[in-house]
């Protein structure tokens, strides 16, 4: 599979064999990503978050819904990639595709629900019949870095709050568990996501990793 940066489906001529655990079959490889593509990723994410950020929250909620939809749609394919490359039996791997599909319709919810909060300000001298309020603004740009024992659950639990919440997000799938959090991003862009919004990035956690948690953005 490709990696998503840049706004596109990336490949490179470095990859990374994804193996089966239980006999070492090679699955899949995906693209040995490198420093300058994290600057890539950041850098169109920037962009990206500024998209999100204009973006109503009913507008952000119907990406969402729609996302759960078609993750619902391919439960089974998304299980059985989880099984895959997991190695959970089938039965694990499908109710984790089912329990992602929660965590994201309860994601697009909240994308309706997020506000701030009124303050009264009358406990001071002078201040009778003023109030304050407080207004809840978008990060700008998230990362998420996920583990391999849940390789869709963990990633939608990133995914998801920051979406809802008017962010971009560049995500890095455990290089050893990346096909299911790959298949997640088909989805959400096919669901509308603004591609410069959604980045997912393939290598290895010590270079690429280490580069998006160093950068101050």
């Amino acid at each position: 599979m490709k990696m998503h940066i840049g706004g596109q489906w990336v490949d490179k001529s470095e990859k990374i064999e994804v193996l089966h655990p239980f006999d070492g079959s090679v699955i899949d490889t995906i693209p040995r990503g490198d420093a300058a593509d994290v600057e890539l990723a950041l850098a169109t994410a920037e962009r990206g978050a500024k998209v999100m950020a204009s973006m109503t929250g009913y507008e952000r909620y119907e990406i969402l819904h729609k996302a759960a939809h078609l993750m619902e749609e391919r439960n089974e394919d998304l299980a059985r990639t989880i099984t895959l490359e997991e190695g959970k039996i089938i039965g694990e791997g499908r109710i984790e595709a089912s329990r992602a599909v929660e965590i994201i319709a309860l994601s697009a919810e909240e994308a309706k629900r997020l506000g701030g909060e009124v303050v009264p300000l009358d406990g001071a001298p002078g201040a009778a019949g003023k109030f304050g309020f407080t207004v809840r603004v978008p990060c700008g740009v998230i990362v998420g870095i996920s583990p391999f024992n849940f390789p869709l659950h963990l990633v939608c639990h990133k995914i998801g709050p920051a979406l809802a919440a008017g962010n971009a997000i560049i995500l890095k799938p455990a290089t050893d568990t990346p096909l299911s959090a790959l298949k997640l991003v088909e989805i959400f862009l096919e669901a509308g996501t603004p591609p410069e919004a959604l980045q997912c990035l393939t290598g290895s956690g010590g270079v690429i990793g280490d580069a998006l948690c160093a950068d101050p953005r």
